[in-house]
């Protein structure tokens, strides 16, 4: 794991104390909450619907236990006892107090952690695969490349008012968990054709108002020039990116309206005047950040481990959870696990400050240390003997941590909607709720296989929906909330945008329809067919009429 510097201490503990002096300057009605805005907005501080919330940055996913113990602390003295996991492998507190949110910077000083860049028109928090340095699919760990993003874009001066927020992910596998084309940079690492590793460079995906699919602006992209093409991108954004329309003023609509060759030039051009100066990665630089990331020293075990198999004969929940929440491991005798944060019932993403702390007590049990936060609003411990599991397990169950759900119909992406925000629509968390009790049954949940629902309170797309096989959208009309299905989407290596269906369900039908829905697949697949395959095979006009039979 990454360790700060002294320039990274200098610019948090800086930037802590300038915000300080303008807290207490807003507080004491020297400043207006229009002049205050965009400073609290450059310190990851919004004003919501009932209170401020504060989104601090978890850089490609990964967290210490000491840093999640942390936030289980400031969950517990500053906000209502729980934190919430977004898409964005960030971590954000709906409650808390203006007048102490410079003591809640101070202490995540303390551990590395702030809030820098998570607002703002600016390049966000830089997300990565969650199974990253763990999974064998991969050709090498991108972290250290998302280290080496994080340094470069974090204060730029000419990046810290783009035309508006920029998000960049990186992936390393062929399996996508880090939706890579549905960002304003995806960047994925592979071999050319001689062997050598570089990165494919896609620009101008992302959800919201307009939502489409990045197309790839560079196959190949070799890693030393890494940096000088993302400024040569940024460079003309900046330069070309409308600036008189938020609605219009995103990466993505500058490719479309460009056309992806013209763009293309540009950048190509731009890069032509930088390419070879001091933004080319020296070896040795890209070596030093990888030292960070070194793989733990794993004990040499055999493929297969017998306690775990008489574990899993003597206990159908835990047979179960290993078979739905447990990943392969690159190293024999290892698992990744990962956490459900969508109990039955329960809101998506949220972790009271005991199981954060009871997670972390895992993570340095039985993971080096070491957890990650996922886009899809889960954790993951991603290095655990095989042997360990059934403890893993065992506490997990006593923190209401071991739904066995991982990717399928109740483990449910969506946004905290119009309990909390005040751009939403409609609510998304109590539709989310239904339906995962709807699909209580465990046993019926697994049968189902692979089912991503992803829910949006608004157009703004923070649940997803446009990506999701069940896409579920809300819609005001007439004061009223209503919900719009989308369905045949896809976040990962097969991105691509749902399909509108048909007019917008009440809240009252929505959740049967979405049953309705499950049903019909469930008569129609083949064997072993996921939902998405299914509907790509049949088209959508039965699921269409399934959705709205008796509606």
């Amino acid at each position: 794991m990454y360790r700060y510097d002294e320039f990274d201490a200098a610019i948090v503990y800086d930037r802590v104390k300038q915000f300080r002096g303008q807290v207490e300057r807003r507080l004491s009605g020297e400043l207006s909450e229009d002049e205050f805005k965009p400073l609290r907005l450059m310190n990851g501080l919004y004003l919501q619907l009932h209170a401020y919330m504060l989104r601090v940055a978890i850089p490609y996913g990964t967290l210490s236990s000491k840093q999640l113990r942390k936030l289980a602390h400031i969950a517990r003295k500053y906000d209502k006892g729980y934190a919430h996991f977004t898409t964005r492998q960030n971590v954000q507190y709906n409650w808390p107090a203006l007048v102490d949110v410079p003591d809640i910077l101070d202490g995540l000083s303390t551990v590395e952690m702030h809030a820098i860049q998570t607002s703002g028109n600016c390049i966000r928090n830089v997300t990565s695969d969650q199974y990253a340095g763990a999974t064998a699919e991969e050709i090498e760990d991108p972290r250290p490349w998302c280290e080496i993003i994080r340094q470069w874009s974090t204060l730029h001066p000419e990046f810290s008012f783009l035309p508006r927020k920029f998000k960049i992910a990186v992936t390393a596998s062929d399996h996508d968990r880090a939706a890579v084309r549905v960002h304003d940079i995806g960047l994925r690492l592979h071999k050319s054709l001689t062997g050598e590793v570089g990165f494919e460079v896609i620009v101008g995906g992302g959800l919201g108002r307009t939502p489409i699919i990045g197309p790839t602006i560079r196959e190949f992209l070799p890693k030393k020039h890494l940096l000088s093409y993302l400024e040569a991108i940024l460079r003309v954004y900046n330069l070309y990116g409308r600036r008189d329309n938020k609605y219009k003023a995103r990466i993505k609509i500058l490719v479309n309206a460009e056309g992806v060759d013209r763009f293309r030039e540009q950048v190509e051009q731009e890069w032509a005047l930088i390419k070879g100066s001091d933004l080319d990665l020296p070896v040795c630089e890209i070596d030093r950040i990888r030292v960070y990331f070194s793989p733990p020293v794993f004990e040499r075990l055999p493929h297969e481990s017998a306690s775990l198999k008489e574990s899993i004969q003597s206990d159908d929940g835990f047979a179960r959870w290993v078979r739905v929440n447990t990943a392969a491991h690159k190293q024999p005798g290892y698992a990744i696990v990962n956490i459900s944060l969508k109990p039955i019932g329960g809101v998506p993403g949220d972790a009271t400050d005991a199981q954060m702390e009871a997670a972390a007590d895992l993570a340095e049990r039985y993971s080096f240390d070491e957890i990650r936060v996922t886009h899809e609003q889960n954790l993951c411990l991603p290095h655990v003997k095989k042997d360990n599991l059934f403890a893993v397990w065992t506490t997990l169950k006593q923190h209401d941590l071991a739904t066995a759900n991982i990717g399928l119909v109740s483990d449910i992406i969506a946004c905290p909607g119009l309990d909390y925000c005040t751009l939403a629509n409609t609510r998304s968390i109590p539709i989310a709720q239904r339906i995962s009790e709807r699909f209580a049954d465990f046993d019926v949940q697994e049968n189902l296989g692979e089912i991503k629902v992803k829910i949006s309170g608004c157009i703004n797309a923070c649940g997803h929906h446009h990506v999701g096989h069940i896409g579920i959208l809300g819609v005001d009309k007439k004061g009223e909330e209503f919900y719009q299905v989308t369905l045949g989407g896809s976040a990962a290596e097969d991105a691509c945008l749902g399909d509108i269906v048909g007019r917008g369900l009440s809240s009252g039908e929505v959740v049967d329809a979405v049953e309705r829905l499950v049903d019909f697949y469930r008569g129609e697949r083949n064997d072993g067919e996921r939902f998405l395959d299914a509907y790509r095979r049949l088209g959508p006009g039965p699921f269409k009429e399934a959705l709205y039979a008796n509606a």
